[in-house]
């Protein structure tokens, strides 16, 4: 049936959105999620925050771990409520609407934006200077690459997975061939490991803020929640998916950074604006920078392409709540996607690339998240408890050690950053509460239309 008004056949929300994905596909889309610019940037920060050899690998060591934990966790949620919103669904049957519509307040203002358009800004960086024409500027690849991508996603979701699937392999093969090609060419005598290697940071609360600048790197492990509902069998192929990604995404970020420690010292890296082009370009000559710019431009497109998956969920699911604009939460009847949640996220992202540059996003990224993730693995607790005898096909390894760990370190993260940057702390929180009176006013208006 098809709902009338201004939208027409494009607000038919009596339809659900189809089963039509595998594990790989899943995997995929949260390898790609997770792998963006990240990795050629925030090495340098990490050797600058923590200054030695052992320190720096134990970092990289303990976001990968901490981040399984979390989609560990999460597999387990997205078995319980295989439905489209993934996050958003866990926080609101846990703790209620009024925090799931915080969370997607908080993605809606800052964290889609942010990462969208921070991804898309990156990728018309590297790409601009490979291009022939001079109007190439970094905005306008970045607009057209997030114009493409959403004329793809409103069309067809298989589409999109295939070229997130490409995409992924593609990257994981540069990305795995730039690591092992810088420590089977490069000079390991001029490298970190050549020099003493302690394991003691400069400072623990320095290595506490590095610790949360890793996890952004990592972040995304929860986005392959909001796809489970158009997973085939979510039981069997969502736990497969998510273990699965974060392996392959920690195996790749340590081989990277082995390679980055192999040709550079600890106080080079700390002191380059682009890292992993400097280990190239040690390592492979002039034909770093190619591989490099190629690189990131891969992992660019392929996170945006993963986000432009994943963020139109959320909001989908919103909108079915009655918290976003109704027609938010419609299915085009023909192409069976969530079209007008798609349109939507587009329209976020384009609006921060015209007005914000990387530093600000990421920065603005890197905290607002975490108050969600520590709600979302502690409702696995409330779940055992108030849902014993619920279905579920996948549960947590290693509970109830596996959840514990991951929010005994992400309290302490989050603690640490209020007392070492209070400001950016207090601000990102500050912003999140903002969404208290918005809430209302949602209710409000979805009681009043019935």
């Amino acid at each position: 049936m098809r709902r009338a008004g201004p939208f027409g056949a494009w607000a038919t929300r009596e339809r659900n959105l189809p089963r039509v994905l595998g594990w790989f596909s899943a995997a995929a889309m949260m390898v790609g999620l997770i792998i963006g610019s990240g990795i050629f940037r925030v090495p340098s920060v990490v050797a600058g925050s923590v200054g030695s050899v052992g320190s720096i690998a134990l970092i990289w060591v303990l976001g990968g771990v901490l981040s399984l934990c979390g989609a560990l966790v999460v597999a387990e949620l997205a078995c319980l409520y295989p439905e489209p919103g993934g996050e958003y669904i866990f926080l609101r049957e846990a703790w209620g609407r009024p925090v799931a519509f915080l969370f997607g307040w908080t993605r809606l203002l800052l964290l889609t934006p942010a990462s969208f358009g921070a991804t898309s800004l990156i990728l018309g960086a590297y790409l601009s200077p490979l291009l022939p024409w001079e109007w190439a500027s970094d905005r306008l690849i970045a607009m057209s690459a997030i114009a493409f991508l959403t004329a793809l996603n409103f069309r067809s979701l298989l589409w999109s997975a295939l070229l997130e699937n490409t995409l992924t392999v593609i990257k994981l093969l540069l990305l795995a061939t730039l690591g092992f090609s810088i420590l089977a060419w490069g000079a390991g005598d001029r490298g970190a490991f050549a020099q003493e290697v302690t394991f003691a940071p400069a400072s623990w609360s320095g290595f506490g803020l590095a610790l949360v600048t890793v996890m952004w790197t990592y972040s995304g492990w929860a986005g392959v929640a909001a796809l489970v509902g158009e997973v085939k069998d979510p039981g069997r192929n969502v736990p497969k998916a998510m273990i699965g990604g974060m392996l392959s995404v920690l195996a790749i970020y340590l081989v990277l950074n082995t390679a980055y420690l192999y040709v550079l010292p600890v106080e080079t890296m700390a002191g380059s604006s682009g890292v992993a082009a400097d280990a190239a370009a040690v390592a492979l000559g002039r034909w770093g920078a190619v591989v490099i710019s190629v690189a990131v431009a891969v992992a660019t497109f392929g996170s945006s392409q993963a986000a432009m998956m994943f963020n139109p969920r959320i909001f989908f699911a919103m909108a079915r709540d009655g918290l976003l604009f109704s027609p938010i939460g419609g299915v085009h009847p023909r192409f069976l996607t969530p079209h007008m949640a798609t349109l939507f996220t587009a329209l976020l992202g384009m609006v921060f690339v015209l007005f914000r540059s990387f530093e600000q996003l990421a920065q603005a990224f890197i905290l607002g998240v975490w108050p969600f993730h520590v709600l979302m693995v502690a409702a696995v607790f409330r779940f055992r408890k108030t849902k014993p005898d619920a279905h579920r096909p996948y549960r947590t390894w290693g509970y109830p050690v596996v959840p514990a760990l991951f929010l005994a370190a992400s309290a302490a993260m989050v603690l640490n950053a209020l007392v070492a940057q209070p400001g950016l702390t207090l601000f990102g929180f500050g912003l999140i509460l903002s969404g208290v009176p918005v809430y209302w006013v949602a209710r409000r208006r979805a009681a009043s239309q019935g």
